[in-house]
């Protein structure tokens, strides 16, 4: 007798259920994905209880007929291929046949649709049609989804709790909502609004609606193209800034996917504009020929494959760099913010049991003042691209730390140690950058002594140290001496700085590349050479340092991402002591 069976239709779909539909967000996401493809242009998403209860999809799409809506319910029915050679030009979201018939495999499924003069209801319970009728004529598709995973027990208990199901549905909304800002989106939850975009075909407009004016107020433009690729979006000034790649929106011809290259390319193009544990908001939309990518290697198609990825890599990394290194970034020290009331009653409560979530936004309506610096507030940025010609007056220190300048515009505070770490990073940088290199010779040749380990990852990348400008030789057993160095070490810590060097280049275990070997260093030795917080400098110190720091490339933060110098207008400091009330 046979041991091999073919399975029901049924217990395929379930099977298939358990790739497609992971959580509450995955049924969302097939769903709305399917009003999307049905070219509707207001699209209501309804929750109970986090969507634990029920899940309400209502679009005004073109519908289906009686005969369509039965075999959406069949595996493999799909109004979106029908060549083998549709694959390579997919320009839909859904495309399997997959989706509808494994959510209604596990749950109870109610579909409402008309096309053109008669409605048509189907109700389904684990697959199986329990009831059939016409329905009222309203051109479109209502679907409600309830008792998900109520015959398999096994998917139900990992559902999370009802914060962290409706966390990942609000997520997933302002997302889809973000690749198609030409459709409306209302995200209900228990007959309360939590996202409302109005379909304005305006990509700053609907970030504006999700996120806020004091997110939107901060977002900086970019776009270009190259053979292959259209790039555009928005990309946040570095005093927004997230505990995680949340907010990395990447959308790829109006889908929003996850690529590790291109996360990559969005970091490195900050890197030196923001703290290494921090990432910025950034919507990138990518258009590109469809034979370049396969969104056919996952069931839940977010994850693709993208042919000429280092030229896409090239694109993003270079856009974005040019854009932050064009912008102003002095934060002006008045705080002011305004956010969803009913967005932060909600999320703040439910991003709280789901980690790694996005951090809430605080509802604030007071003028605050605040000296120190914090990662995570939300600063105005005030626009002078005038900033190198900026002549600043010190008046005094504080604390030991803040300069106090002044010109007519308004009081400046500059972070001592920021602002030389900034000044010393990019002498550093520039001078590893240089093809010849000065060098000095040591009286006494530096001895530096390492373990077996070590000896051998520096030994094996000799020619970086004798590039930069080192004379240093074997010396010993698991020995090197050091016996020119290049001019720009500090006179009096060369040995310091040279096991600094060393230590980098072991810590990266061989491993290089040129570029950030060099960022590396240039960080590590300028945080060394700087002044530190409390050390009192003369008034002659703080008039060169401000001098250098003007003159610098970037001087609007220190080579970690700190803002070296925060503004006070004249206008915010009357404001403060009352002399202007408006």
């Amino acid at each position: 007798m046979s041991k091999i069976k073919v399975m029901s239709e049924n217990l395929a779909n379930k099977i298939a259920a358990g790739e497609v539909v992971e959580k509450i967000a995955s049924v969302v996401k097939e769903l709305v994905e399917n009003s999307i493809d049905a070219a509707a242009k207001n699209i209501i998403i309804s929750l109970e209880e986090g969507g634990l209860k029920s899940i309400q999809i209502i679009d005004d799409g073109m519908g289906m007929d009686k005969e369509d809506a039965f075999l959406a319910f069949q595996r493999h029915a799909t109004s979106k291929l029908v060549r083998e050679d549709d694959l390579f030009f997919i320009d839909t979201l859904g495309f399997r046949g997959e989706a509808i018939p494994s959510i209604a495999s596990v749950s109870r499924v109610v579909l409402k649709t008309c096309s053109k003069d008669v409605g048509t209801l189907i109700e389904i319970k684990g697959g199986k049609v329990i009831r059939e009728e016409v329905s009222d004529a309203r051109k479109g598709t209502e679907i409600i989804v309830t008792d998900l995973f109520y015959n398999t027990p096994a998917r139900l208990k990992y559902l999370k709790t009802e914060a962290s199901e409706l966390a990942g549905c609000v997520s997933l909304v302002e997302r889809i909502a973000l690749s198609h800002v030409a459709i409306s989106f209302t995200l209900f939850h228990n007959d309360r609004i939590l996202v409302k975009t109005t379909g304005s075909g305006q990509l700053h407009k609907c970030i504006h609606e999700i996120y806020g004016l004091g997110v939107s107020s901060k977002m900086l433009e970019v776009r270009r193209s190259n053979d292959d690729f259209d790039l555009y979006g928005f990309i946040c000034k570095p005093e927004i800034l997230k505990s995680n790649r949340n907010h990395f929106i990447t959308i790829v011809n109006d889908r929003v996917i996850k690529n590790y290259d291109i996360n990559r390319a969005i970091n490195d193009a900050y890197y030196t504009y923001k703290p290494d544990t921090k990432f910025p908001i950034v919507v990138l939309q990518i258009s590109t020929d469809p034979t370049l990518i396969d969104v056919n290697i996952h069931p839940t198609k977010q994850d693709i494959k993208l042919d000429k990825i280092n030229d896409l890599y090239d694109l993003i990394y270079s856009t974005i760099k040019e854009v932050l290194y064009k912008s102003l970034l002095i934060p002006d020290a008045i705080k002011k913010s305004e956010y969803n009331e009913v967005k932060e009653e909600y999320v703040e409560h439910f991003v709280k049991e789901e980690e790694k979530k996005e951090e809430v936004y605080q509802n604030s309506s007071q003028v605050a003042l605040d000296l120190s610096y914090n990662e995570q507030q939300d600063i105005p940025i005030i626009v002078n691209e005038e900033l190198k010609k900026l002549v600043l007056y010190p008046v005094g220190v504080a604390l030991g730390t803040y300069i106090i300048a002044q010109n007519e515009e308004g009081v400046y505070l500059i972070d001592q140690h920021a602002a030389q770490e900034r000044v010393n990073y990019e002498k550093y940088l520039s001078a590893l950058k240089k093809q010849k290199t000065t060098t000095i010779s040591l009286l006494f040749p530096i001895t530096i002594e390492l373990s077996s380990s070590e000896f051998l990852v520096v030994k094996e990348n000799l020619s970086i140290l004798t590039n930069m400008g080192f004379v240093i030789e074997e010396f010993g057993v698991n020995t090197f001496v050091v016996k020119e160095h290049p001019t720009w070490l500090k006179t009096g810590y060369e040995e310091e700085l040279i096991h600094k060097i060393i230590d980098i280049m072991i810590h990266n275990n061989g491993a290089f590349d040129r570029v950030k070997f060099n960022e590396h260093i240039a960080i590590t030795l300028a945080c060394k050479m700087s002044i530190k917080a409390n050390m009192r400098i003369s008034i002659e110190a703080v008039e060169e340092l401000l001098q250098e720091l003007v003159n610098c490339d970037n001087p609007y933060n220190c080579p970690h991402g700190r803002p070296t110098i925060i503004k006070f207008s004249i206008y915010d400091l009357e404001r403060m002591f009352k002399r202007v009330m408006n």
